[in-house]
């Protein structure tokens, strides 16, 4: 233990520490109107993620703008695609494209085990960047999908809303999806090694679209790949905190705590006190407040961030959204988020 760490590292690892730390989910990104000015200049969204000057710069504008305790990443879930020999393109206000959605076995077969020092070469880059930037003022964070999300995306070829088509391929042709699940297991879990190679100091595995699954599901084609990522990173890195996410998870709480990971963040569909009972004491938490309160009044925000902190108390607790800031989101009230969660003991000794 040390205290010339930076705080979320020591949160994450479950170090006793002066405050939860805080940082968002899509800190950088479309409510800024710095990122949002550079967008202009450059929209395309793949060379805003893997030019590095560029990358590096959007992941620094929110800290050089409120000093979150988490500096992540600009980049995506699907960038390490292109190297494995799936090529996408994300179009703004419509989201991923996948050119040729993989329906086959022989797709599967064909696809190349991820190198990431030589297909992704950027992200160690902007992760060594950011390191040496923040210093031990901020955690350095890395991120990446895991398989079953990654494979909903390449099945169904773009975002769904009921994702027909890969629970077409899991209840007919399950063995493809499995290859599939497990290429992406190996592959993920190469690319997270990589990352912390490079610099981050935590990760955070997005399975966005595993609360899609049904309980049963979830155990067959979600779970056992998140935690083949886990053991696989762990066997080399085990002091590197992992954090899972999964967006409706309320329904697989308990399962995710059984996957490896060091924290589960929560969405804001169960209450934190909830969640917290749920869960394993030795699992951290994440979360959980409602994007949406970010558009309410700055005692609101306050309000819900005591109530939140209180009830993670006597547990590792990282501060977060229980998703992504939504684009809208006024940037002064993503200031009062990062102001009440860097002040909170003032703010719950007022309180109380």
């Amino acid at each position: 233990m040390s205290d010339s760490l930076p705080l979320l590292l020591r949160a994450a690892r479950g170090e006793s520490v002066e405050r939860p730390p805080v940082w968002m989910m899509r800190q950088a990104g479309r409510y800024m109107k710095i990122y949002r000015d550079l967008r202009d200049r450059h929209p395309g969204f793949r060379e805003r993620s893997e030019n590095p000057d560029l990358s590096y710069e959007i992941s620094m504008q929110p800290f050089k703008a409120f000093q979150p305790d988490g500096v992540i990443l600009f980049s995506d879930i699907l960038t390490p695609l292109p190297g494995m020999g799936i090529d996408f393109d994300i179009v703004e206000s419509k989201g991923p494209l996948i050119q040729s959605p993989i329906r086959q076995i022989k797709q599967v077969k064909a696809l190349n085990p991820l190198e990431p020092n030589h297909s992704m070469p950027f992200v160690g880059e902007v992760l060594g960047r950011l390191r040496e930037s923040v210093g031990n003022q901020a955690t350095v964070l890395g991120f990446v999908g895991a398989p079953w999300t990654l494979a909903a995306y390449v099945v169904e070829g773009k975002s769904s809303k009921n994702y027909a088509v890969i629970k077409a391929m899991a209840f007919q042709e399950p063995e493809l999806l499995h290859q599939l699940l497990n290429h992406f297991a190996e592959s993920i879990a190469t690319y997270l090694r990589y990352q912390i190679d490079s610099g981050a100091q935590v990760v955070q595995m997005f399975d966005s679209w595993a609360g899609q699954l049904s309980p049963v599901d979830y155990d067959t084609f979600a779970a056992p790949y998140q935690k083949k990522v886990v053991e696989l990173v762990k066997a080399t890195h085990p002091e590197t905190p992992i954090i899972l996410y999964i967006s409706g998870s309320a329904g697989v709480l308990e399962r995710m705590a059984k996957t490896g990971v060091d924290i589960v963040s929560l969405d804001w569909t169960v209450d934190m006190a909830e969640g917290c009972s749920r869960l394993p004491k030795n699992i951290g938490v994440q979360g959980n407040v409602d994007p949406g309160l970010l558009f309410g009044t700055p005692e609101a925000i306050r309000s819900r961030i005591i109530d939140t902190v209180r009830k993670a108390q006597g547990r590792p607790h990282v501060l977060n959204l229980g998703h992504g800031i939504l684009p809208g989101t006024p940037e002064d009230n993503a200031r009062v988020f990062f102001e009440a969660g860097k002040n909170i003991n003032e703010l719950i000794k007022s309180t109380s």
